[in-house]
């Protein structure tokens, strides 16, 4: 029996998404604006990276293959791709463009099912709502309650935060409800446990996941948010690709925010790091402990959360070629037999108006040893990843999506 490994560049996009123009992003293109921003020079930064975006690791693997696919960007012309490595580009069907949808649809679970949202106004939260988590959430008010990117909304009411006692709420285009809280002043096992209790609030609107965003620092120029990020989301409406595993009996390790991400259902083990590199280390050491029949789900959420959002392209660049220089180490880890996949959950163009994600096609690249590799082709669904997965380790299918093996095996 084999292992596998998914590791998910969080927001890593690659346009072209069929029903973009339902969301707003009809254009949007977060790998190729970024190359296009580099090769033109607006990706440049002193002391970061300047020039062309290089990604000669994940080219190897076909990235420009899928690009190609995708929206018919080229990069990387005349690149040669590595034996047995696969290429292709996979559609989101769920109904949002939002990290739990774009991971559930992956781990072979679309989301069919509509999303609540709060309004874009002020406040954005419905009175009752806010008179629930004063009450039952014990604190003397809230600030914020409006739509806000997390840096921005910190610095604007942090001191006010440390002054008053009062959490500071806030949403996005996603289906969220954050709250940041300073890890001293407020405490951080008190901000988890309000975010519990903000949770249970809002499952009647249907809200995917309430996020704990805590601080540090004393002023609005010190103030930073801390790794002790978590979420506390709405478990998937039915047994996912992971559930399938552990109740196997085979182990499933998460990497990063993905046990949040599935309410720790189907987690073996959760191993985090703070930032990509560290988390990239993390990955390897579960790869050199994974056994036959095990699944390493990693996220690499710095793409999304430190440069999508923030629309920083040289920081997105130099972040994919500092992933992309540690390509090779995690396929020396490869045994016969493995399967490495390397895809994104949904898009963040940094080139793109706003700070939310953006619908699009995603990539779906890896290597699998002793098999032929070659190319996959536009897939329907993210849940083809999922089912190739499950096809892997000697699952029975599963419900929704198609496994792509039989492709790679006989290229």
């Amino acid at each position: 029996m084999a292992r596998a490994f998914i590791f998910v560049l969080d927001s890593f996009g690659i346009g072209g998404a069929a029903d973009a123009g339902q969301f707003g992003d009809a254009g949007s293109n977060t790998f190729g604006h970024i190359a296009k921003a580099c090769a033109e020079g607006r990706g440049d930064r002193d002391g970061l990276r300047s020039g062309p975006l290089r990604l000669p690791n994940m080219t190897a693997l076909g990235l420009g293959e899928a690009s190609k696919l995708a929206t018919g960007f080229a990069f990387g012309d005349g690149a040669r791709l590595s034996p047995g490595a696969f290429h292709g580009t996979a559609q989101e069907i769920s109904s949002g463009k939002d990290t739990p949808s774009g991971h559930w649809e992956i781990a072979g679970v679309p989301v069919t099912f509509d999303w609540g949202y709060f309004p874009q106004t002020v406040p954005a939260f419905p009175a009752s709502l806010t008179d629930a988590i004063v009450r039952e959430g014990k604190v003397p008010g809230i600030l914020g309650n409006c739509h806000a990117s997390g840096i921005e909304i910190i610095e604007r009411f942090g001191e006010e935060h440390i002054r008053t006692g009062k959490p500071i709420c806030y949403t996005s285009v996603d289906s969220v409800l954050q709250i940041a809280a300073h890890e001293t002043h407020f405490g951080l096992e008190r901000l988890y446990e309000l975010c519990r209790v903000v949770r249970r609030l809002v499952d009647p609107l249907n809200i995917g996941r309430v996020i704990a965003r805590p601080f540090v620092g004393e002023s609005r120029d010190t103030f930073e948010r801390t790794p002790n990020r978590k979420d506390f989301a709405t478990p998937p409406p039915e047994p996912t690709l992971l559930d399938r595993l552990t109740e196997r009996g085979s182990k499933m390790i998460a990497i990063g925010k993905i046990g949040d991400i599935f309410a720790h259902r189907g987690i073996s083990e959760v191993r985090k790091g703070v930032g990509n590199m560290a988390m990239f280390d993390k990955a390897l050491g579960a790869m050199d402990d994974a056994r036959d029949g095990d699944l390493v789900f990693a996220n690499f959420v710095d793409f999304d959360t430190e440069f999508g959002h923030r629309r920083d392209v040289p920081g997105y660049a130099a972040a994919l070629e500092a992933f992309d220089k540690r390509v090779p180490e995690a396929l020396a880890k490869l045994k016969p037999g493995d399967l490495i996949i390397f895809t994104a959950d949904h898009g963040n163009d940094p080139t793109w108006r706003g700070t939310d994600h953006t619908r699009e096609r995603i990539p779906v690249i890896g290597q699998a040893p002793g098999l032929a590799g070659g190319d996959i082709g536009l897939r329907t669904t993210f849940a083809d990843i999922g089912e190739t997965v499950a096809e892997h380790l000697g699952l029975a299918p599963g419900r929704h999506g198609n496994s792509f093996l039989a492709t790679i095996t006989h290229a």
